[in-house]
């Protein structure tokens, strides 16, 4: 089934039952989304991914028993195609970085409405990184010392790299990427190695996250895709 109308399966990971039981409430409003299983703890969360194999894991960091960071490392080791969107009552500065950094495709606010929820997982499960506005604030609030440094990283970009990043930035996958800007996957994941060693970065999230707030720093050249 083509991925962009199929069925999304789902795992929520919440060490809380009322939490888990309303979410399954709401997401089962929508006929494209499936909930396979629920998780309260690291552990039985990262068991569940391997044995259920999600299209999604619904992630509460803040988990009593172990971590939902440590979760989101797991699941990018044992099942690298599952997308893990965050679902958090908490905006905290370091939560938020850490959660990108640890391989967090999304990363949204409890408080978010039930259609942007299903909004923002169908996103996140087509490749498109999601960051509550909120939280993208505050991710790149983390670095504010640090943003003359990340312009003058940007600069050093080739033209080519910037028109990846651009497309990133869409939601768009390697081989959509290659066939607008006519080069091959192999080709584009090169020049991407290149992008995240110079920003000093290791996820896609974090390059897209980075250029919707400072699109200035890519703005003198094409983007890779057109509306």
């Amino acid at each position: 089934m083509d991925k962009a109308m199929g069925v999304i399966n789902i795992l929520l990971v919440d060490d809380h039952e009322v939490v888990r039981s309303g979410l399954r409430s709401i997401l089962g409003r929508y006929p494209r989304i499936r909930v396979i299983g629920e998780a309260a703890a690291e552990e039985e969360a990262i068991r569940k991914t391997e044995r259920l194999r999600p299209d999604v894991l619904l992630l509460d960091l803040r988990l009593k028993v172990g971590s939902g960071l440590a979760v989101c490392r797991a699941v990018k080791t044992v099942l690298p195609s599952a997308k893990v969107l965050v679902l958090t009552a908490f905006a905290d500065d370091d939560l938020v970085w850490e959660a990108i950094a640890a391989g967090a495709d999304g990363y949204i606010l409890k408080e978010i409405g039930s259609k942007s929820l299903y909004t923002a997982i169908c996103k996140v499960h087509g490749g498109k990184p999601i960051l509550d506005i909120l939280a993208t604030a505050r991710l790149i609030g983390h670095v504010r010392d640090g943003v003359d440094g990340l312009a003058k990283k940007a600069a050093l970009l080739s033209p080519q790299e910037r028109r990846l990043i651009a497309g990133i930035a869409e939601g768009k996958t390697n081989k959509e990427i290659g066939r607008f800007l006519g080069l091959s996957e192999k080709t584009v994941k090169n020049y991407l190695s290149h992008a995240f060693e110079k920003m000093n970065v290791s996820r896609r999230s974090q390059l897209a996250a980075l250029y919707s707030k400072y699109p200035n720093w890519f703005a003198d050249l094409e983007p890779a895709a057109r509306p």
